[in-house]
């Protein structure tokens, strides 16, 4: 009869073998809390690194939207050049690592109307999250298996005659080892510095020469994969706002009602444009104008169709100032009724020169521009008319205040235009035409 305290070395060994095991398996497997996101064993910087590899995978282009996104208002197949780009979030939990992965689907809806068509974003199915979580899982497997194989007893030995003699061999079980891509992948630039600043806290200093070669290369391929997102993603139909204060309105007129301020750099989806006015797409189904002199063109289109200023005669050669003066307001605009104002009269230089009112608003700008700077000391004046005196002539008034802002540039010309009055508002030239619609 064995003594007892063998038997019990016995079944200690076994526990011992079976529980390094298991702590095997659950480093080279995970646990599924949901369908986007997933616990491994590891620590977070181990999965970080293995993230750090699988950088070009986290976006691109898909080849079809089927079996990726969920149908919405419209069928997948009005869709076009689906792209899809994951985003990544790594915390620690007691088990090991918590993994949450979100996509983003975005695609071209081809609509039979023009104006409906337009970039939408789409739900992922959770296809997607579910691969990406599959090869991390795979390659933190991978990564486990190249560290070196831990030899682990499965089984106990049979005994020698020496009740306290250890087994005689350990067999060696190795992970699976699947083939993964060996293209260098990077998970972000951040990321990168911030794995290098852990080694060095957990005492691990890099190679400082690696260190620097690695990190040229990761931000080299960094700046390569946004240049090509940015052309792949960004579409060629937009306009940029060229200064804050912006309006946008609902009616391509001077005198609608903004619907909101544009700020500087802001984008639109430019559905049409005319002379004097770019149609906008703001989101979704809702639309609105946008003064052309006030927006950046998509390449190869003017900002303006007028000619090039070396063709124009310049404003100061048409008109004339024949008259300065303080009075009350010649009219019935609310905001300088019965109030004193600098009144302005202006005349053709030749009465019989065509086209003058294309110069009209360029050459109230440089009198609204002189005449505000010196009325900016007198109180009592509310504001500047400007009067153009001659059979086809017209007025323009601005309050002091509005000016004050045009002048400090948190207005644009066009939305000084917005704000001023106009009587009437065809007289002047293509602007005045669009203010009367």
């Amino acid at each position: 009869m064995r003594p007892r305290i063998w038997i019990l070395r016995q079944i200690a060994s076994c526990i011992v073998s079976w529980s390094a095991l298991i702590a095997l398996g659950a480093s080279a497997s995970h646990a599924q809390t949901a369908g986007n996101e997933r616990v491994f064993a590891q620590s977070r910087v181990t999965v970080e690194k293995a993230l750090a590899a699988m950088q070009a995978g986290l976006a691109g282009h898909l080849p079809t939207l089927d079996g990726f996104a969920k149908p919405g208002d419209h069928p997948l197949d009005r869709y076009q050049r689906g792209y899809y780009q994951a985003t990544v979030q790594v915390s620690s939990t007691p088990a090991g690592s918590l993994v949450r992965v979100s996509t983003k689907v975005t695609a071209w809806y081809a609509d039979s109307v023009s104006s409906r068509s337009g970039y939408q974003l789409l739900t992922s199915n959770g296809r997607l999250e579910a691969d990406l979580l599959d090869q991390l899982a795979e390659l933190l497997a991978k990564n486990s298996t190249e560290s070196g194989n831990r030899s682990i007893s499965v089984a106990p030995t049979k005994p020698s005659s020496e009740p306290a003699a250890e087994p005689a061999a350990k067999p060696v079980i190795s992970a699976p080892s699947p083939k993964f891509p060996t293209t260098d992948r990077n998970f972000s630039t951040s990321l990168s510095q911030g794995l290098a600043a852990r080694e060095r806290a957990d005492g691990q200093p890099p190679d400082a020469a690696n260190a620097e070669k690695s990190n040229n290369a990761l931000q080299a391929e960094a700046d390569s994969l946004e240049e090509v997102l940015k052309n792949q993603a960004h579409p060629k139909n937009l306009v940029a706002v060229k200064k804050s204060g912006t309006p946008v309105v609902a009616t391509p007129s001077l005198t609608a009602k903004p619907q909101f301020l544009a700020s500087m750099h802001d984008e639109f989806e430019m559905l049409d444009f005319n002379a004097d006015w770019v149609h906008v797409r703001i989101s979704g189904l809702s639309r609105g104008w946008i003064w052309r002199n006030s927006v950046e063109m998509p390449d190869g289109i003017r900002d303006t169709d007028a000619p090039p200023a070396a063709a124009m005669v310049p404003a100061a050669d048409l008109f004339h100032v024949i008259r300065e003066e303080a009075s009350t307001f010649p009219g019935d605009w609310e905001p300088l009724k019965n109030k004193n104002v600098k009144i302005i009269s202006v005349q053709k230089i030749d009465d019989k020169a065509e086209d003058a009112g294309s110069g009209l608003l360029e050459y109230t700008k440089g009198l609204f521009e002189k005449g505000s700077q010196e009325i900016a000391q007198k109180q009592e004046l509310a504001g500047i008319v400007v009067i153009f005196d001659s059979a086809d002539g017209g007025m323009i008034a601005a309050t002091t205040a509005t000016l004050q802002q045009w002048r400090a540039g948190t207005l644009s010309d066009s939305a000084l235009w917005h704000r001023c009055f106009f009587d009437p508002p065809d007289a002047f030239g293509a602007a005045g035409q669009s203010a009367s619609q």
